[in-house]
């Protein structure tokens, strides 16, 4: 999971070793991605390696190797449930397939997804509400399916990289395996985000914060509503 920067750089370095074969230095970095300073890069750089998607290799200069691409960054992977809960209105926020490239101008460069209020990483709050603004990210960071985003409000996954303030964008599905970031209703009147673990035939909804428990519920009192696949930060 990478915020839309860290995504970028990760996108640029790699497009730059596939053409030259060398990676960019920090100065083409920052004029890439618009930052100020060579600062903002070294922290990207640093959080990217710290995340396992890239290796500096040492006693080279501008030696960066590509260990992993995020899963975002890999279109394909299809849904593995029906969403039931009905959050996304029309065509907002499907994938639609590239057209030829004889017709430039009528590729769809980014997809819209509708921001569906706010989500809990903390107490939960009241459930999914209605669509209040959209945002629209580049296909190759989301896959195929339906998806739709929510403004994070509270700290409790801020472990895993999740900050209050960030959007969350969300694959919808009624399933998840075991480790999974989902967006998680309970009792269908809370919705809240949480790492996903079964214990037996209960549901544990785990915090990436050691100041929260985890709570652990019968499965009759949880529904899954979906999948996190990217993560989006205004800087």
């Amino acid at each position: 999971m990478l915020t839309r920067k860290q995504y970028e750089l990760l996108r640029f370095i790699q497009d730059r070793l596939r053409e030259d074969g060398v990676p960019p230095s920090f100065d083409e970095m920052k004029e890439a991605l618009d930052l100020r300073s060579k600062s903002g890069i070294h922290r990207l750089i640093t959080a990217l390696e710290e995340r396992g998607f890239i290796r500096r290799l040492p006693n080279r200069a501008r030696a960066i190797e590509i260990v992993k691409l995020p899963e975002q960054a890999v279109p394909g992977a299809a849904p593995r449930g029906k969403f039931t809960p009905n959050v996304i209105e029309g065509s907002l926020g499907r994938v639609r397939p590239m057209v030829s490239t004889a017709e430039p101008e009528a590729r769809p460069d980014f997809v819209t997804i509708p921001v569906m209020g706010r989500i809990a990483a903390g107490t939960p709050i009241s459930a999914i509400q209605s669509r209040s603004s959209t945002i629209a990210l580049p296909p190759d960071m989301l896959g195929s399916g339906e998806h739709f985003a929510l403004e994070v409000r509270g700290d409790s996954m801020i472990d895993a990289g999740i900050n209050d303030g960030d959007t969350v964008v969300i694959r919808r599905q009624d399933n998840a395996d075991t480790g999974d970031i989902v967006v998680a209703l309970i009792d269908d009147e809370e919705a809240t985000l949480k790492r996903l673990r079964k214990r037996g035939s209960s549901i544990a909804l785990e915090a990436a914060n050691t100041a929260y428990e985890t709570r652990v519920l019968g499965p009759d009192r949880v529904r899954i509503q979906g999948r996190l696949v990217s993560l989006f930060r205004r800087y």
